[in-house]
């Protein structure tokens, strides 16, 4: 591993960019038991809007982390579903899920000590 973890190209950072978008990690998250539809990935998700849904899959997608299945049928059917690639990210994404649980409430007291 690198220690210019700044550098434009380093491999740390573009880790870090694929999970500082909180929507990346959580639609990895629920994708993780398998295929889904847009439709049924709001309803599980919730508060997160069409647009920024399919914006979110195209960004996995790009990334090598989600593919996208057409199903030639009518009406037509599409599903997502994690890439080898993508199920990787599971452990990291448990982990972070993991210290969140763990120190959430002190994160939450920092701020509002900070914030008033």
């Amino acid at each position: 591993m690198t220690t210019d973890a700044y550098l434009a190209d380093c491999r740390a950072r573009l880790a870090f960019d694929l999970l500082s978008n909180t929507w990346n990690a959580v639609l990895i998250w629920v994708l993780r038991d398998g295929p889904e539809r847009p439709g049924e990935l709001r309803k599980r998700i919730g508060g997160i809007s069409p647009k920024v849904l399919t914006q979110t899959l195209r960004r996995l997608e790009f990334n090598g982390l989600v593919v996208r299945n057409a199903h030639g049928e009518a009406p037509p059917r599409v599903e997502y579903e994690l890439t080898a690639l993508g199920r990787t990210l599971l452990g990291p994404i448990d982990a972070l899920g993991a210290w969140a649980f763990e120190h959430g409430d002190e994160v939450m007291a920092a701020q509002e000590r900070i914030g008033g």
